[in-house]
């Protein structure tokens, strides 16, 4: 019989009167039904949520720090499993699930460390005649209750990446997982039960998408950190103006490959990532590559080189070590991907190789030719595509890549420091990867983007930032 599983309310396991189920894309089989909160404990979530506002931002910092050191320790010592556990609800080849409970930890890890490292700042205010014997003392307090709302394709990591800074900073959080991908996350709660923080400082609410506009609403919600696509992104923020809102949005991410990565070595390494990294989450990635940007001096050989290392791809099992890349999130995913490949061909681009889709799994594809009027031109394609383009010169090359409605990452192939502090200046987008693809991120790095990528940074220091404000004590009738 197939475990029902409780979501997390206040801290303590409960159970709701209806549940709903997560299936395997690879086999379809059913992996768990998850129960849903009712209406009334919702209600008690959020009421307990901001009576523990005072108590938890009062905590002291090894408190805090202690929880998130302990979670860093069992989830790297539950890795297989939960990585299995990823497997199964999300479909992503377990390599990657692996290293994607190792990034969690760093994530928990890296939080304790700045729990117990931000101090605030002081600064002495008689440096005009008015304040002559002031003295002033910032701290950095929590803006209130934060709605941390998650996606399905970093089921955990990202999950991390909302709740860790908030129990740094001492701020209560409502977590709402993705339905499709909620097992992750309720196991986190399992962990956090095991540690002292106070009662209502967390909740993991498995609550579906057409009850989350009452939580994105709610008064005791000032601060929502929403990860997921650009047009629920940007409702959210419309909806709520004076909210504290944080999106990471979409993207449709670009490797530029230039005249000087012209050895043989340098374009083996570029085409090497380019595959990987174009593929390595079934492109469910918001930097994951979906554009190529090549000199034209370099195109030719590039081409050959990221088409053959993208047939070496190796599709099938998720739960096969050997597996590169996997179903998409579920058969809907991949149709849509395959009718975005399919209007792309009718309007003129060349498939050199992929194209073809079996159920969920949708095959590497790599595109040429793709013309300006293809949805896969604009749109973030969240899938196992890229296309290829030829440029002239460094000009064209960042032209191309901020004619662009997205702005997240993009990477740059060169062994030019000027051109790469000029990628670093002129790139419309939030981090530039030198030397590589644009898919790196490292869990302490602000990460964000510009334009409809969304407004904010992650990276634990930064949403700490995020989820905090400033206040100014001053302290007058000093000597100083």
């Amino acid at each position: 019989m197939t475990t029902t599983h409780d979501f997390w309310l206040a801290g303590r396991r409960a159970s709701g009167d209806a549940d709903f189920e997560v299936h395997n894309s690879w086999d379809g089989r059913l992996v768990g039904r998850v129960s849903v909160p009712t209406a009334a404990q919702v209600e008690e979530a959020l009421d307990a949520a901001v009576a523990a506002l005072p108590v938890f931002a009062a905590t002291p910092a090894h408190q805090r720090a202690a929880a998130l050191d302990h979670v860093a320790k069992r989830l790297a010592e539950r890795t297989e499993e939960i990585a299995r556990l990823i497997t199964a609800e999300n479909g992503k080849p377990i390599k990657w699930a692996r290293g994607e409970v190792g990034r969690a930890v760093s994530v928990f890890r890296w939080a304790a460390e700045e729990a117990r490292r931000t101090n605030g700042e002081t600064m002495r205010l008689d440096t005009d005649p008015g304040g002559v014997g002031r003295f002033a003392v910032v701290r950095k307090f929590p803006r209130g209750v934060v709605l941390g709302i998650a996606p399905f394709n970093f089921p955990l990591n990202l999950v991390a990446h909302k709740v860790a800074p908030a129990i740094a900073v001492g701020a209560p959080i409502i977590l709402k997982p993705a339905p499709a991908t909620p097992l992750s996350a309720l196991v986190l709660g399992e962990i956090l039960a095991e540690t002292d923080l106070p009662a209502g400082s967390w909740s993991v609410l498995t609550v579906p998408n057409d009850r989350m506009p009452a939580l994105v609403q709610d008064r005791r919600l000032p601060v929502i950190s929403f990860t997921g696509s650009d047009k629920v992104g940007y409702q959210i923020m419309d909806s709520v103006p004076r909210k504290h809102t944080t999106l990471e949005l979409g993207g449709n991410a670009a490797a530029v490959v230039l005249a000087d990565w012209s050895s043989e070595a340098d374009l083996d390494w570029a085409a090497t990532r380019i595959a990987m990294f174009s593929n390595y989450q079934g492109g469910q990635s918001c930097i994951s590559v979906q554009r190529v940007i090549a000199d034209a001096s370099v195109y030719d050989a590039l081409v050959e080189k990221v088409v053959a290392k993208v047939k070496a791809q190796v599709t099938g099992d998720p739960n096969d070590d050997a597996t590169d890349v996997g179903p998409l999130v579920d058969e809907n995913a991949a149709k849509r991907v395959e009718s975005w490949v399919e209007d792309a061909v009718a309007k003129g681009a060349k498939v050199l190789t992929g194209g073809s889709r079996e159920g969920a799994t949708y095959a590497p594809t790599v595109l040429a030719e793709l013309p300006a009027d293809a949805i896969l031109a604009k749109a973030e394609v969240f899938g196992p595509v890229l296309s290829l383009h030829r440029v002239d010169g460094v000009d064209e090359a960042f032209a191309a890549v901020n004619d662009s409605p997205f702005g997240l990452q993009a990477g740059v192939f060169t062994h030019d420091l000027q051109t790469a502090f000029r990628a670093h200046r002129e790139l419309e987008v939030g981090g530039v990867v030198i030397g590589d693809a644009p898919s790196y991120r490292a869990d302490q790095m602000p990460y964000g983007g510009v334009k409809d990528s969304g407004v904010g940074r992650e990276g634990v220091k930064y949403a700490m930032d995020d989820y905090t404000v400033e206040k100014v004590m001053v302290l007058t009738g000093l000597d100083l």
